[in-house]
């Protein structure tokens, strides 16, 4: 357990950071035994790799003694329970894809190959013919390659989200 014995502690005392360092040294799981106010730095620990964590629990932080004021209340201390549920969920496996979640964004943000101006039938599409605009919904951007030196099967108007269909292999 990775501990500050100061009563409370200083959020800048807690030191985080050596939690994975001790975990790296020791090969061990390395645990937080927390004595600041509040529950973000012990949020904050299980995100820096704390898989163990100490909080002691009061029913009044006002008690006597050295531990009540860097205690947690039975309501904080089950905010902190949710909190850090919650962080766990949020730390996911570390592989960079996209969420399930951004799909719908992904539509409105990425954008499509769209036509600069009109394409007049029969021209071989060119860099200066074809732009990139949101939505994301056609052909994305870095497939500029499979279009340009295509011939334009018919005239497409400006703005127009560009398909493969559109021209001629």
């Amino acid at each position: 357990m990775h501990c500050v014995s100061e009563y409370p502690t200083p959020p800048a005392d807690a030191n985080l950071r050596k939690i994975p360092a001790l975990a790296e040294r020791f090969g061990v799981p390395v645990g937080f035994s927390d004595h600041t106010l509040g529950v973000e730095i012990a949020l904050a620990s299980v995100a820096a790799g704390a898989c163990i964590l100490e909080k002691h629990l009061t029913l009044d932080c006002a008690m006597p003694g050295p531990d009540h004021q860097a205690s947690a209340e039975p309501e904080e201390f089950a905010a902190l329970v949710s909190g850090i549920r919650m962080v766990e969920a949020s730390l996911g496996d570390g592989d960079k894809r996209p969420a399930d979640s951004e799909r719908d964004t992904a539509r409105v943000a990425r954008r499509s190959l769209v036509a600069a101006a009109t394409i007049p039938e029969g021209s071989r599409l060119t860099p200066e013919m074809v732009t990139a605009r949101r939505p994301g919904t056609g052909l994305p951007a870095d497939r500029i390659g499979e279009l340009l030196g295509r011939k334009a099967l018919g005239e497409v108007p400006a703005g127009t989200i560009l398909t493969l269909e559109m021209f001629a292999p």
